[in-house]
């Protein structure tokens, strides 16, 4: 099993910045990737991006390419995302999730899940 916990989120005025942090603990060994997604109230979960363990490669959904980073911190088993330039349509849970075997831009593709954190942007 591998627990993931969010934190970072908040309120923050458009044209500001967040950075959101994911950490793993438990059979970390076994993670392959992570990734975060957002669902607004009422929306589908919604891929932003990935990374690898190891190497450490990415991919972003086009929506965030530019505005969001990923970055990892292998000693601490955290994942970031930087979000800058926020907009109102930001707003969401952000999650994230971890995958045994895939980088993956299918949220069925993970395996384990965080409870989220509240990001709101407001205008």
């Amino acid at each position: 099993q591998v627990q993931l916990v969010e934190s970072g989120g908040g309120l923050v005025q458009a044209g500001g910045s967040l950075r959101l942090a994911c950490a793993a603990s438990g059979r970390t060994f076994s993670s392959y990737a992570m990734a975060w997604f957002r669902q607004a109230p009422g929306k589908e979960r919604n891929f932003l991006g990935g990374i690898r363990w190891s190497g450490g490669s990415t991919d972003y959904a086009d929506s965030v390419k530019g505005r969001f980073t990923i970055s990892r911190d292998m000693a601490k088993n955290t994942v970031y995302l930087q979000m800058n330039s926020l907009k109102p349509e930001d707003t969401a849970v952000y999650l994230c999730a971890a995958s045994n075997s895939w980088l993956s831009r299918t949220s069925y593709r993970y395996d384990y899940w965080g409870q989220g954190t509240q990001v709101t942007v407001s205008s």
